[in-house]
């Protein structure tokens, strides 16, 4: 009989491949075309990097730990160690939600009507991307520099106790007042992005939603709608949307339950980075999916090797 412990190593297992493979895709993906070819580069293409390095680290510092642990190996990371793993942990969280939001914006800004008031910013956001991911990684490594602070590694595994808890890491000492106002001041700034994210996509939905009605005067009859690209970009927005958004809420409430019991087990942590890593692990998939630029590149590799011979 299997035990429990097992069942979830084995379901981080397969998260963890899976999403590590569709990341490295991706990543090798945007690294040809950064450097192949060039001029079929997007500005989205800078965000969805970092969206992807961030996810990578996500997959990688979540899963690691847990599937070892599942197995009951105990992680020997010592202080540093559990300090660095966390620390990553929160940062690149945050990082994947702030690309997300930026990504959404982004296109909503591009797509806007040339008689909206917010035209001007067209030509504009480019420039932000870059120093906006920048200021992004900063602000997120100083806010999250108190876990260094807070955090010790777990010697004891039977030590259940209020606060964070897992099988490697624990809240030193937890002071519910300072951790409650830090998860405040956390959940309204994810509250604010979150809010972006939302109406960026419904505004872009409302806009394609238009674009269509009035394609479909001039379109003929016989083509599909279906398979037009209106339909195609406002089904990659709101999938990729729904599906940060729905894995973002489960999540918190996890972490939210998780500091206001008196005790709690590393079980239902361990299911917590589960539910946290799915998002990292569909994302990828989604973006390709959404890639249309793979099937040129696989027919210029294909035209390049039959003129080599």
């Amino acid at each position: 009989m299997i035990s429990s412990d097992k069942i979830f190593g084995i379901f981080f297992f397969f998260q963890i491949c899976i999403g590590l493979m569709g990341n490295f895709l991706l990543f090798i993906l945007y690294m040809y075309i950064f450097l192949i070819l060039p001029h079929k580069k997007k500005p989205t293409d800078v965000i969805l990097t970092h969206l992807t390095f961030a996810n990578t680290l996500t997959l990688v510092c979540r899963g690691v730990p847990n599937i070892l642990s599942s197995f009951g190996i105990s992680p020997k990371m010592g202080d540093i160690g559990c300090k660095a793993v966390l620390y990553i942990q929160r940062v690149t969280r945050s990082i994947s939600l702030y690309t997300t939001s930026l990504q959404s914006t982004f296109q909503a800004v591009t797509i806007t009507l040339s008689n909206s008031k917010w035209v001007w910013l067209k030509v504009k956001i480019s420039t932000f991307i870059q120093p906006s991911l920048l200021f992004s990684w900063i602000i997120n490594m100083i806010i999250y520099s108190e876990i260094i602070l807070r955090n010790v590694a777990n010697r004891n595994i039977t030590d259940a106790r209020s606060g964070y808890y897992a099988a490697y890491c624990k809240t030193d000492a937890p002071h519910h007042q300072i951790v409650a106002t830090f998860l405040s001041a956390i959940f309204t700034r994810d509250l604010f992005l979150l809010s972006l994210m939302t109406c960026s996509s419904i505004y872009m939905v409302n806009i394609l939603f238009r674009h269509r009605k009035t394609a479909q005067h001039v379109r003929s009859i016989t083509q599909s709608s279906q398979g037009s690209p209106e339909i195609k970009a406002t089904n990659f927005i709101l999938m990729l949307v729904s599906c940060f958004v729905f894995f973002y809420w489960i999540n918190t409430f996890l972490t939210v339950y998780l500091f206001s019991v008196s005790e709690n087990s590393w079980q239902l942590e361990s299911f917590g980075n589960y539910i946290a890593s799915c998002y990292p692990s569909i994302c990828p998939f989604l973006l390709i999916k959404n890639e249309n630029r793979i099937s040129r590149i696989n027919y210029i590799k294909t035209r390049i090797r039959i003129f080599s011979f």
